[in-house]
């Protein structure tokens, strides 16, 4: 009997194959999956927890729907993200736009979907969530990270959930995001302590990069 595909870590190939055609499919809602495997969403807060605490560079790459206010809900998303990444603690580099930037992305200040590999082996970045980028582009830079980097991806949806992120929730909200910073900040009362290196968050103006590890 075959072995059911899981969705892990590369670097898996050149042209890493679409979960979807290896049979993974998404959760239904008040499921995540982890791997490919279907699981109630509560188990995945903890695995996705235990993973960012876990990591040496925990990364947020949050994308254009919530670094921009252009509804309520994305402020408050944009605000729950800022708590999630102080109670790890992470790394923000945002994903700004999709535009490819040619000749050069800026792999210490910023990710591109059509390049995301460049600023996670920039980083050494060993897990990472991408919240708040359209579901296309998203699985778009997942498939690269899972072709050609280690870096387990968790991907935060606000629709359906992604096939091509090693751990994936759907329908995500304010509530959600802080759902997953309170098991963090749980664990860590627990004694889980976090392997994160340390570091100081950039900031960047109009002109560039103002403060910060670059």
């Amino acid at each position: 009997m075959e072995e059911q595909y899981q969705v892990l870590p590369g670097p898996e190939a050149f042209l890493p194959p679409a979960a979807a055609s290896q049979g993974i499919v998404l959760p239904d809602p008040g499921q995540a999956h982890i791997e490919g495997r279907l699981v109630d969403e509560e188990e995945a807060y903890e695995y996705a927890a235990r993973k960012l605490l876990g990591g040496k560079v925990p990364t947020i790459f949050p994308g254009p729907l919530v670094l921009w206010k252009w509804n309520e809900k994305a402020a408050k998303k944009a605000s729950a993200i800022r708590r999630l990444a102080n109670a790890l603690p992470a790394r923000l580099i945002p994903m700004a736009d999709y535009r490819p930037k040619y000749p050069k992305i800026d792999p210490a200040v910023e990710i591109n979907p059509n390049h995301p590999n460049l600023t996670i082996w920039h980083n050494k970045i060993d897990v990472c969530i991408f919240v708040g980028v359209h579901c296309h582009q998203a699985n778009l830079a997942l498939k690269i990270i899972r072709g050609g980097t280690d870096c387990y991806t968790i991907a935060m949806c606000a629709q359906a959930g992604h096939e091509d992120a090693c751990l994936s929730f759907r329908d995500i909200s304010p509530e959600t995001i802080d759902k997953l910073a309170a098991t963090v900040e749980r664990l860590k009362k627990e004694g889980v302590e976090s392997q994160a290196i340390p570091f100081e968050q950039f900031v960047m103006s109009r002109e560039g990069v103002v403060k910060g590890d670059v």
